[in-house]
C-alpha cells in the first residue's frame, strides 16, 4: 500500500510543480523563421524570473550573505551573482559570421565572434576592502564563469578589458544604494574562442528540466554545431517591478539547401529530434513559427493561433511527439537579395609591413535618410592607433564634419587595451570611409601564442545606430493574454526592442613581427649532436683499449 501511495504521489508531482513555485517562474520559447536566402534561423529562449529578488549591495560583501533558496533559478549562477555583487551580466559564445546583408538583424543582437563578456557592478564605499573593488570582482567573476561554462573566459584579463561609455546600455535597471558609488561597466572579448559541446553541457545544466523534456530536448549538439552559424548567450538583468531575470538563449542558422534543392524543414530534419513532452515546471512552453506571406506552403500540424503571420504552438496543447514541419509548394529560386540591414559595414587591415599599416572601415547607408552611429573599436595593446592620421571621406572627398564626437583611450603596453569611440553622421545614399594608421608592437618571444605564425585575432568593431532605429516598436507576433507572465514577456519584448541595434564586424587577423621559432630547435639539435659526438669519443677513449691485431697467414 505504501508503494502504491508513493507511485501515486510521483504521478501527481508534475501537475503540482508548475503551481508550487510562487516566487519563481520559468518559461521557454522557440522562434523559427525563414531567411531570404533559403536558410532557417532558430532561437531558443529560456527565462527564469526570481520575483522580488534584488542584486546584492557591494557594501555588504564584508558580511555573510543571507541564505538564498532557489527552486527554478540556477543555483550555480545565483551563487556567482551574489558572491561578486553583479547587477547585470551578459555572456555570449558564438561561432561563425552573422551575415547582416542577407539575414538582417538577429533576434538576439549580440553575435560577436568568439566569447564576449560585459557586466555592470556597483562601486563599494570609499576605504572598502581592496578585494571587493570592481576590478577584483571582475577578475573573480571571469574565473568563476570560466569554470561554470568550461570556456577560456579567464583569458579575458586586464589586457583585453575595456570600459566603453556609449556603445552598450543596460537592459534592466541599475539600483542606487545609499553611500555606494556609481555602477562601473567592464567589457572584454576573445574572438579566437571556439564553441563546442563542453560549453553546451553546462548550459543545459542551468535549466530546471535540463534536456530531458521541453524545448531543450531539441538542443542536439550534433546538429547545432553543424549549422552555418550558432551561438549561445547568458543574460542577467534586474527590474524593480519584476525582480531578477536570467535568460539563456541559443541561436543557429541552418541550411536545408545544403543537402538538396528543397527548403522544406522540420524538427526532425533540423535537430534530428522531436518534442516528446513538455517541461513540467514551465509556466508556458511555446513554439512560434514565422509563416510565409507571398509564397504557397503547407504546415503540419496547424498552429493553435496566428498573430501577425506567426504561428503559435503551445506545447501543452499539442499532441506529442511534436514534429512541426513546413513544405514549400514552389521550388526555391536563387536571386539577388537586397540588403536586409539599414547599414553595411566593411572593415579591413591594410599594409604588408609588420611594423605599421592602415585600418580601413567603410559604412554604407543605402537609405534615404541620414543616420547617426557610434563606432566602437577595442584593440589589444599590440596594435595602437595613430589618432592624428584619422581621415573621413565620402566618395574620395574629405568630410571632417561627419565626426561629431570622439573619445580615445590609449593602450598601455602589457597592461591595457585601447578604446576608440566616435559618433559619426552617415549621409543618405552614401558610403563613409574611415582610415587611421596603426602601429604593431614588437612582442617578446614569451608573449607569442602557440600558433605564432597564424597571427593575432583582433576583436570586431561595433556600430551602434542612434536614430529612429532605436525607437521601441509594438511587439510582433505576440498573443493577447491577461495573465501576469504574458504581460512580463510583452514588457521584456518592448525593452529589448528599445535597446540600440548593434552591428558586429568580423574579427581581423594581424601579423606582427614574428621570430623564427624553428631556430631554438636547430640549436638544440646541433648542440645535442656535438655533445653526443664529444662524449662518445671521450667515453670510448677512457673505457676501451686499442690494440694492434696481426692477422696470421693462412
Amino acid at each position: 500500500m505504501r508503494k502504491l501511495r508513493f507511485l501515486w504521489a510521483l504521478c501527481l508531482l508534475p501537475a503540482c510543480l508548475s503551481h508550487s513555485f510562487s516566487g519563481e517562474t520559468f518559461t521557454e520559447e522557440l522562434f523559427i523563421r525563414g531567411l531570404p536566402d533559403g536558410k532557417v534561423a532558430s532561437r531558443f529562449e529560456f527565462s527564469t524570473h526570481s520575483h522580488g529578488a534584488t542584486p546584492r549591495n557591494p557594501q555588504n560583501l564584508s558580511v555573510e550573505d543571507h541564505s538564498q533558496h532557489y527552486t527554478l533559478f540556477p543555483l550555480a549562477l545565483g551563487q556567482i551573482l551574489r558572491e561578486y555583487a553583479v547587477t547585470e551580466l551578459h555572456l555570449t559564445l558564438n561561432a561563425g559570421k552573422w551575415n547582416y546583408d542577407r539575414w538582417g538583424y538577429p533576434d538576439e543582437p549580440d553575435v560577436a565572434a568568439g566569447a564576449a563578456l560585459w557586466a555592470w557592478m556597483a562601486e563599494g564605499s570609499a576605504g572598502a576592502n581592496p578585494r571587493h573593488s570592481v576590478d577584483a570582482r571582475w577578475r573573480d567573476l571571469r574565473n568563476a564563469l570560466a569554470g561554470l561554462f568550461c570556456a577560456s573566459i579567464a583569458s579575458l584579463d586586464e589586457q583585453r578589458t575595456t570600459s566603453p561609455a556609449r556603445a552598450f546600455t543596460p537592459f534592466g535597471a541599475l539600483p542606487a544604494w545609499p553611500q555606494s558609488g556609481p555602477h562601473a561597466f567592464r567589457h572584454a572579448s576573445l574572438p579566437s574562442e571556439n564553441v563546442c559541446t563542453e560549453n553546451l553541457t553546462p548550459f543545459l545544466k542551468l535549466l530546471p528540466c535540463k534536456s530531458r523534456s521541453g524545448l531543450a530536448h531539441l538542443l542536439n549538439p550534433h546538429r547545432l554545431f553543424d549549422a552555418d552559424w550558432h551561438g549561445m548567450g547568458l543574460h542577467v538583468s534586474w527590474r524593480p517591478e519584476d525582480g531578477v531575470q536570467v535568460r539563456l538563449t541559443f541561436q543557429s542558422v541552418f541550411d536545408p539547401l545544403r543537402s538538396g534543392t528543397s527548403r522544406d524543414w522540420s524538427f526532425s530534419s533540423l535537430f534530428d529530434r522531436t518534442v516528446d513532452q513538455a517541461c513540467p515546471v514551465a509556466a508556458s512552453s511555446l513554439v512560434l513559427v514565422t509563416l510565409p506571406v507571398r509564397e504557397p506552403y503547407s504546415i503540419q500540424p496547424e498552429p493553435a493561433s496566428n498573430a501577425n503571420n506567426r504561428g503559435v504552438f503551445p506545447i501543452t496543447e499539442q499532441t506529442v511527439p511534436l514534429d512541426i514541419s513546413i513544405h514549400w509548394l514552389n521550388p526555391f529560386q536563387h536571386a539577388t537579395i537586397a540588403a536586409q540591414a539599414p547599414l553595411s559595414v566593411r572593415r579591413m587591415l591594410r599594409g604588408a609591413a609588420q611594423s605599421h599599416g592602415t585600418l580601413a572601415v567603410s559604412i554604407t547607408n543605402p537609405g534615404s535618410a541620414a543616420v547617426r552611429v557610434v563606432y566602437l573599436e577595442t584593440l589589444p595593446w599590440i596594435v595602437h592607433l595613430y589618432l592624428h592620421t584619422l581621415e573621413l571621406s565620402v566618395d574620395g572627398i574629405p568630410r571632417a564634419d561627419l565626426l561629431e564626437d570622439i573619445s580615445y583611450i590609449a593602450p598601455v603596453p602589457h597592461e591595457r587595451a585601447s578604446t576608440l569611440e566616435a559618433i559619426l553622421a552617415i549621409p543618405a545614399n552614401s558610403t563613409v570611409s574611415l582610415r587611421v594608421g596603426v602601429g604593431r608592437a614588437f612582442l617578446r618571444y614569451t608573449e607569442h601564442p602557440p600558433d605564432a605564425q597564424r597571427g593575432w585575432e583582433l576583436p570586431g568593431a561595433v556600430v551602434v545606430l542612434l536614430d529612429s532605429e532605436n525607437k521601441p516598436q509594438k511587439p510582433v507576433g505576440r498573443w493577447v493574454s491577461t495573465n501576469k507572465e504574458a504581460a512580463q514577456r510583452k514588457q521584456a519584448q518592448v525593452l529589448a526592442q528599445a535597446q540600440p541595434r548593434r552591428i558586429y564586424t568580423p574579427a581581423l587577423l594581424v601579423d606582427p613581427a614574428t621570430p623564427d621559432f624553428s631556430m631554438p630547435y636547430n640549436v638544440i639539435i646541433f648542440t645535442c649532436s656535438l655533445v653526443a659526438f664529444i662524449f662518445g669519443s671521450v667515453f670510448n677513449g677512457l673505457t676501451r683499449r686499442f690494440v694492434v691485431l696481426r692477422a696470421s697467414p693462412e
